[in-house]
């Protein structure tokens, strides 16, 4: 088997994904995910084939993050949990690995970061691992009742007393664009957290095309309940957001709108769900754990060419914790206006 030889992509030509590598790679790695982060944000995109044997055997897609808070860095999945880096071999991975510490080196960035999902082993030098997150999947049956059987009796009673309450579940693309945004912007506001804009979301839908569905849920008084982005690539799809008001949590909307979704992916013919990622040990991890996912985690390894520590852009760390009480305080309308400058060096 000849080495792997590293092809730097122009910005006209497509990355192409090999089948088997479209999991790990997921979404983030598409043309139109690129093309999204380019569009909305001005991030360069900076994307590597890795060719073995005249075949495709890895990707490598970066994004050059600049921004006056959160720095200068690299890095692979903007606005997913993992993916844009994906191989066949630990021969084609390290190549690839190699290509980014070059670039890193070449553009004089703080870091740079690789989100993928490894098989337990540690990162070469100089590269440093921060296992602090997880995705979750479900395996997918073709008959939903069958995925109801796996819950636990009490998530059973609660996901089925919370389809007796009246909500009402739509699924659509650019047609639910005003509702889908209006639910999670204000959710993520409940949650402290800084959201994108509208034009982010439309555009999302625009470029993705059938890879996309958006999802809202009202109650029975037509009041807006929650909403979901959801991305399909292969037999995948991911919950990329699904957020419930605050108002609506004891009366298991989260339940619903979840259940609501997986149904919907069975019928789709859907094999596996990603529930995105969530740091371990955290709340959100124990609402997901009900579902009875596989946990994997996730494997984030960073290249910083000065030396330090790893950059804490999460909510373990304290300067987090203080932002996000002063957030949840803040008036609707700044935090429309500014959430959208924030969240773009968050990525």
């Amino acid at each position: 088997m000849n080495n792997p030889e590293i092809r730097r992509l122009p910005p006209e030509s497509p990355l192409r994904i090999p089948e088997s590598l479209l999991f790990p790679a997921t979404f983030t790695a598409f043309d139109s995910w690129s093309e999204l982060v380019r569009d909305i944000y001005g991030y360069d995109i900076h994307r590597f084939e890795a060719v073995q044997d005249n075949k495709v055997a890895g990707i490598l897609a970066l994004a050059h993050v600049r921004h006056p808070v959160f720095g200068n860095y690299l890095a692979t999945s903007p606005f997913g949990s993992f993916g844009g880096f994906a191989f066949s071999s630990i021969e084609v991975r390290d190549s690839l690995l190699n290509e980014t510490r070059k670039l890193a080196d070449d553009l004089k960035v703080e870091y740079a970061v690789l989100r993928f999902i490894e098989d337990d082993n540690s990162p070469p030098r100089p590269w440093v691992q921060n296992p602090i997150y997880s995705t979750y999947l479900i395996d997918l049956p073709k008959d939903p009742e069958g995925l109801m059987q796996r819950f636990g009796p009490q998530h059973r009673k609660h996901t089925r007393q919370s389809l007796r309450k009246g909500f009402k579940v739509r699924f659509g693309r650019l047609d639910l664009l005003d509702e889908t945004y209006e639910a999670l912007a204000r959710s993520m506001h409940e949650l402290g957290s800084p959201y994108h804009s509208k034009k982010y979301l439309g555009r999302m839908a625009s470029l993705l095309g059938d890879n996309l569905e958006f999802v809202v849920l009202r109650d029975a008084r037509n009041d807006l309940v929650g909403s979901a982005v959801l991305v399909y690539h292969g037999v995948t799809a991911t919950n990329l957001h699904a957020n419930i008001l605050h108002a609506f949590r004891t009366e298991y909307a989260g339940e619903c709108l979840y259940w609501n979704i997986l149904e919907h992916y069975c019928q789709k013919g859907i094999k596996v769900c990603d529930m995105g990622r969530s740091l371990n040990g955290s709340g959100n991890e124990s609402f997901k754990f009900k579902w009875r996912p596989q946990k994997i985690p996730l494997a984030y390894w960073y290249y910083l060419p000065k030396g330090g520590h790893i950059p804490e852009l999460n909510q373990k760390s304290a300067k987090f914790q203080f932002a996000i009480r002063i957030w949840k305080r803040m008036p609707a309308f700044v935090v429309r206006a500014l959430g959208p400058h924030l969240i773009r060096g968050i990525v």
